[in-house]
């Protein structure tokens, strides 16, 4: 059994019709209800419920503080490589793309390292291409073992693995691990990935599985919007997180919220998402579950950001560096992606500060489960 079981059950286009078909009387009939179940979720991020965003911004914030308190955790991603055998069409590390490919060697992650330490983060984020034979599991395990002793928390958004790969590198130290679908659309995914082994839906689709079975702590799910209709991803990332959390009940979810930025190679979004559109799809994961952590990243804008940290969100990165070695090593190599938000992380603590929160730089340490 896997997710896919269920996926195939669902049909996209009657999905789509079926979220474009509520009403405000429908909305009104799932924003009296106490609990909110998946099939209320598809009226809340409906065309129809967007009169409704202040009451269901409201609800977020107020379930939000119940669950998370006054809190926002903070952490930053580091890029350890930008070499890629993939060919993505909305990806600046695509394989296509004529760029100087470099990945980190020990001495300059952990010169990375050094910088990002003196920034006070205890969570950090590893982010490589997918590129097995150069960034494989051993590469990471090392760069994992690397680095543990100086932080609490490590987290990696790297190329699919298989269940064993995932149990060696957890028993390394690994904490949670982020792996987005992009679209839950079969047709537009093969679109956006005609070549490499990110082309293979189905595997993809089913690494959350293969994640839950190796018992790691925390698994982040998403849909990279604008590759198709975010109401319908969104649908499917939902219903993806409950089937994950009532199949692996021990393990933590995240879900993220990543819009297309400018990049080398260029693909304009299918689809539009508004920041109001955004706003309402915070607020209807949230009203899902009040115990998903929301995460918000540097490719918004940093008005998007300020309004948005009372509305549902947990977490929050800053300063963030999309290429290998940004920090200290060559900040001036390829980026991934644009950054929008390029506040200091002391300008985005003073902010989250201002607005009444504390911020959070560990929340786990790996000694926690050693212990008992």
């Amino acid at each position: 059994m896997s997710f896919k079981n269920t996926f195939d059950k669902y049909d996209w286009d009657t999905l789509e019709k079926e979220i474009y078909s509520f009403t405000s009387i429908d909305v009104k009939a799932v924003l009296r209800k106490e609990k909110i179940d998946i099939s209320d979720f598809k009226a809340l991020i409906s065309p129809a419920a967007k009169p409704f965003l202040e009451k269901m911004a409201q609800r977020s914030h107020a379930l939000t503080k119940k669950r998370f308190g006054n809190t926002i955790q903070m952490y930053i991603p580091m890029y350890l490589s930008n070499e890629c055998q993939n060919i993505c069409t909305y990806c600046g590390f695509s394989m296509t793309n004529k760029i100087k490919r470099k990945t980190l060697s020990d001495t300059e992650i952990l010169k990375e390292v050094a910088h990002i330490k003196k920034l006070g983060y205890d969570h950090i984020l590893l982010v490589t291409g997918e590129a097995n034979r150069t960034v494989g599991v051993s590469y990471l395990k090392n760069a994992i073992e690397l680095i543990r002793s100086q932080f609490s928390n490590i987290t990696i958004e790297v190329q699919p693995l298989h269940q064993n790969e995932y149990e060696e590198l957890i028993e390394a130290g690994l904490y949670s691990v982020l792996v987005y679908q992009e679209t839950y659309h079969k047709e537009t995914y093969k679109i956006h990935h005609p070549k490499g082994k990110k082309s293979n839906f189905d595997y993809r689709l089913n690494t959350p599985d293969r994640l839950g079975r190796a018992g790691i702590h925390k698994i982040g799910v998403g849909a990279l919007f604008g590759l198709e209709d975010w109401r319908v991803d969104s649908f499917y990332t939902a219903l993806h997180l409950k089937y994950l959390q009532k199949t692996y009940w021990k393990t933590k979810y995240s879900i993220s919220f990543p819009r297309l930025r400018p990049h080398q190679g260029e693909v304009e979004p299918k689809v539009e998402m508004t920041d109001s559109d955004l706003v309402q799809l915070i607020c209807a994961y949230r009203l899902l579950d009040e115990d998903v952590e929301l995460s918000m990243s540097t490719r918004e804008n940093e008005v998007f950001r300020n309004n948005i940290i009372k509305l549902g969100i947990t977490s929050i990165s800053a300063e963030s560096k999309t290429n290998p070695g940004g920090y200290a090593v060559e900040p001036q190599s390829l980026e991934q992606f644009e950054i929008s938000d390029e506040r200091s992380t002391k300008d985005i603590k003073e902010m989250i500060q201002n607005q009444g929160y504390e911020v959070v730089w560990k929340d786990w340490d790996r000694s926690y489960d050693l212990a008992k």
